[in-house]
This record gives structure tokens, sequence and C-alpha cells, in this order.
């Protein structure tokens, strides 16, 4: 019965390759927990959050593919041809039913399945993966579009081509998982490994953190090709001393920071142009506070990030240091590497027919 919390991953650099270990892709969308009991259907989010109001439609394909009395691991996502679309997946989380109906039409979600927990009266999460896994193969409809098992390899060689083919769609990285590892609940027992790279941005503004004592997070820019800064993400992360540091650090920048600043007007800016701007209200939680404090856009940041989406970056990134060095001019898009979409067709047919 729900609540269950999901099986985690250790962060490594590289992908593993000590024996028994199997591999999967990681994927870019909101981890499931799916509860099925006859026409009973709970779809619950790692953070204990049910799911199922915002993604009704997954309620009738998970009826038609799965048994009827079974608990299954796996992620969320909406495919397109482009990729795998997490901004798409935060649009979904909307108060109005309304609102959720629409979408759950216009961009409708599949769901990957990758472990299986239970299956009718049977408790499987003290059994083996390799178990686990060999139950669930034999479950999971393969016919039906929009609910997936997800690719396994026992070769290295194959996980790490995944790693770097499947990049460009969306994907994370490659998880690897004890073939003999039981279902331990938050517990951190596979391993994960997601790409990394680094990029200069412009710093232009910043958030209070949640204390009110230090910053929480730095607002990151980047220029087109135009001359206009774009709003790409946020650096965060600091321990309390930097970000009592960091107030110091900024705080020459904050003089007459809104005169002429590019996001001054950011609101209209955003609705006339499309760009990216701080500002709004967070789809995650309607109560927090997003607004910011304005930055002379003079100061350089080198942060490490995982990947874009949408031309912003996908996560928070962590700051590895300023960059005097460096004109805030100089830090645009053509810095970025560009990964080309991997073809989903293979692994999606909801790709080729929707």
């Amino acid at each position: 019965m729900p609540p269950v919390k999901p099986m985690l991953a250790k962060a490594v650099h590289e992908v593993p390759t000590a024996p028994g270990l199997w591999y999967e892709p990681k994927w870019d969308g909101f981890r499931c927990i799916t509860f099925r009991d006859g026409d009973e259907v709970e779809l619950g989010s790692r953070n204990d959050r049910p799911l199922t109001r915002y993604f009704p439609e997954l309620v009738d394909l998970v009826k038609l593919a799965l048994p009827p009395r079974c608990v299954v691991d796996g992620e969320i996502v909406i495919v397109t041809e482009r990729g795998l679309d997490f901004d798409s997946l935060q649009l979904r989380l909307h108060p109005a039913a309304s609102r959720v109906r629409k979408l759950a039409q216009e961009t409708p979600a599949s769901l990957v399945v990758f472990d299986l927990l239970a299956l009718d009266d049977r408790d499987l999460t003290h059994e083996p993966f390799s178990e686990r896994r060999r139950l669930l193969e034999g479950v999971v409809g393969s016919s039906l579009a929009r609910v997936h098992l997800t690719p396994m390899t026992e070769d290295p060689a194959v996980a790490r081509d995944w790693f770097e083919r499947f990049e460009g769609a969306g994907f994370d990285g490659v998880v690897a998982k004890p073939s003999n590892q039981p279902y331990a609940q938050d517990k951190r027992v596979m391993w994960k490994v997601k790409h990394e790279r680094t990029a200069d941005c412009v710093v232009a503004g910043f958030r209070w953190h949640a204390d009110g004592k230090g910053v929480g997070s730095l607002l990151l820019g980047l220029y087109d090709d135009a001359g206009t800064l774009h709003h790409v993400g946020v650096a965060s992360s600091f321990t309390a001393a930097r970000r009592g540091e960091l107030v110091g650090e900024l705080a020459p920048l904050r003089e007459n920071a809104l005169q002429n600043h590019p996001w001054r007007d950011w609101a209209d800016a955003q609705r006339e142009s499309g760009g990216r701007m701080p500002g709004g209200l967070s789809r995650w939680n309607a109560q927090k506070d997003l607004s910011w404090e304005p930055l002379r856009p003079e100061l350089v940041a080198e942060v490490r990030y995982e990947h874009l989406q949408a031309d912003r970056f996908r996560h928070g990134t962590r700051l590895v240091r300023f960059r005097p060095d460096r004109k805030p001019e100089s830090c645009t898009y053509g810095q970025l590497e560009e990964v080309a979409p991997a073809e989903l067709a293979a692994l999606f047919t909801e790709v080729a027919s929707p």
C-alpha cells in the first residue's frame, strides 16, 4: 500500500564496471511508484505527492497494460519528436482540473516501467533485481503505446553507447543496478552517471536564502545572437558561510542595478519576445517567494551544469568560480556544446505513431 519510497542512486563520474551490474537509461521525467488494485490506480511521486490527478490519461493506460494487482516503479515522461519534454511535465502540475484535462489531450504522458515491487499477493521487494526484472518482462505488455518496459543491458559498452547517443533526446544518463540487490526503499544502493559540463554565464541578479541572512541563488544569463540577455537558470547549493560571503561580494553590483538593467521590464519582454526572465510563480510551490534582487550585469561566473533543455539549464547549476578575466558580452549560447537528438522511434512507438 502507498506510500512507498523509491530506491535511489549515488552519483559517479563514469559508467561502473563491477561484476553483476545491469544498466538502464536514466529517464528525465517524474519518478512514479504506480499502485494498481483492480480499478483503483494511484500514481505516487518520489516525495509522496499524489500525481494521479495530474495525469488522468495514465490511469486508463495502466489498467490496460499492467496486471490487476501490482506495484511498479517507473518514470512519467512526455515524448516529442525533439526528445523528452520536461517543461511540458511541469505544466501538468496545475490546480485547475480543466487545464489538466486539456493538457492531457494535447501532450499526453507516457509511463516507462523499470521495476516490479509487488505482484498479486507477493511482495517482491526482498527478491534480487534479476528476479524482479524477469517477472516484470512477463507482465508489461509490449503492444500498447505509451507504456514501456525500459531497455536493460548487462554490457557496460552498450551502457556507454546509451550515455552518449541518447543525450540529445533529453536522457539524464545511465543507471547501474546490482543484479542481486533487493529493493531498498529510500536507500542509495544504485549508481547514476550524468553529463556534466561548464559554462561562463552573466550574473544578473540573486535571490535571498530562505533564512534571509545570505544569498540563496545566483540568477544566470546568456546572450543570444541579437544581444538579448536571457535568464537560463540559477546557481545554488551554497554553504551557510558562503551564502554570507556572497552578500559582501555582490554588494558593489547592487548600486544603481536597475538603471538600464536588461531585465528591468522582464514581464513585458517575456510577453513580447518569449525570452526567459526571472520571476513568476513556482509550479512546485505556489507560496514560494521568487522575488529577486538585480545586479549590474558585469560579473561572470563559471558554473557546472548537466544539460540544456529549451535553451536553459535543465537542473540548477553549481558555482565553480567567478571569472574577472571574462567580459559579460562573451557569455553567449555559442559556447555551449549541442548534442543532436537521438532517434526515439526505436524506443517510443508514440513518436512514429502519435
